[in-house]
């Protein structure tokens, strides 16, 4: 299959308005696939030939967009795959898939029905077609994502380490410790030397670290985790990992705001850092007092304090202007 050799084209007769929307529902086992104004449902296996089959539907049927919800990596061949077909894809928070379904009225819950919801909001929202990923940034997406699931279970090792007193059990538990802390710090050396050897993701890398704050981790994950940062306003970049907060008010009730949804890993990624930047970055560390002055939890300065952060560094990348530069304007 051809790169991008669809992409933006319309090799479909039909006219613009008349091209099928489709949403794609990815489970362990199964895609369903759903077309919108026809209804038409499809259902393949999520494996290799699965994904061959839907690709080759997809050519035919030539839709304007292909929407699928983030699933955490369930996704990623499928992607990968519709990539190199040159479809139009999107990948959305499923919070907003379920919020559009709320709003059709659909509260029941099938692999069939999310694909239908998804294949309607894909027609009706119109979201943005995301850039194709090239290798360079697949395999370092992998990297990072193995790199974060070593890390939780290396926490989740210290803790149970914590709770067992019984010798025979702790020394497999440190066993198992210093062989993830050994994997993670070759990760660490494999994610640096793919971020060295791809000129893009080196003057990313070296943009984002001119932040106080900011180390090799954080770095790698944006790049890996957020292609989207400098593309996107200050709004949409906070919304799309979770850090914007939400209203949760209704007639005369004022809820707490709170954030949720969005890229899990980017907030993980961005929590250590912004411990350091309350102590050594200027503009991080006003905000925080202040947010602690008047009174405001820690738990809430600090998230105020991730997402400054994340749109200082959006505005860099979006301005191609340092930390030094950006920090003047702050």
């Amino acid at each position: 299959m051809g790169a991008n050799k669809n992409r933006g084209r319309n090799s479909n007769p039909l006219a613009e308005e008349e091209r099928l929307s489709i949403g794609i529902d990815v489970s362990q086992d199964y895609l369903d696939m759903a077309a919108y104004p026809s209804g038409q449902i499809w259902r393949y296996k999520n494996n290799r030939s699965g994904i061959a089959k839907i690709v080759a539907k997809l050519e035919v049927l030539n839709p304007k967009i292909v929407v699928m919800e983030a699933t955490g990596g369930l996704e990623c061949n499928l992607r990968q795959a519709l990539d190199e077909a040159g479809l139009a894809i999107a990948v959305v928070n499923p919070k907003r898939i379920r919020d559009h379904g709320r709003s059709m009225g659909m509260l029941a819950k099938t692999d069939k029905l999310d694909a239908r919801v998804m294949a309607h909001f894909a027609a009706k929202i119109e979201p943005k077609a995301q850039s194709p990923r090239s290798k360079a940034e697949l395999s370092l997406d992998s990297l990072v994502t193995r790199r974060s699931q070593l890390s939780d279970m290396l926490t989740a090792e210290r803790n149970r380490l914590k709770e067992h007193l019984d010798q025979a059990v702790r020394a497999d538990i440190q066993e198992h410790i210093r062989w993830l802390e050994a994997k993670i710090a070759i990760l660490d050396k494999e994610v640096r030397q793919r971020v060295r050897q791809d000129a893009s993701f080196k003057e990313k890398d070296k943009l984002y670290q001119s932040m106080s704050g900011v180390g090799d981790v954080l770095s790698s994950t944006l790049i890996a985790k957020l292609p989207e940062l400098g593309i996107l306003n200050q709004r949409e970049i906070g919304s799309l990992v979770g850090l914007a907060p939400m209203n949760r008010d209704s007639g005369k009730l004022r809820g707490r705001r709170m954030i949720q949804g969005g890229r899990a890993m980017v907030r993980k990624a961005l929590y250590m850092p912004v411990l350091s930047a309350i102590r050594f970055n200027p503009a991080i560390r006003r905000l925080y007092l202040r947010l602690i002055a008047k009174g405001k939890l820690q738990k809430v300065a600090l998230t105020a304090c991730m997402h400054k952060m994340l749109t200082i560094l959006n505005s860099m990348a979006k301005n191609n202007i340092t930390w030094r530069r950006a920090d003047a304007k702050v």
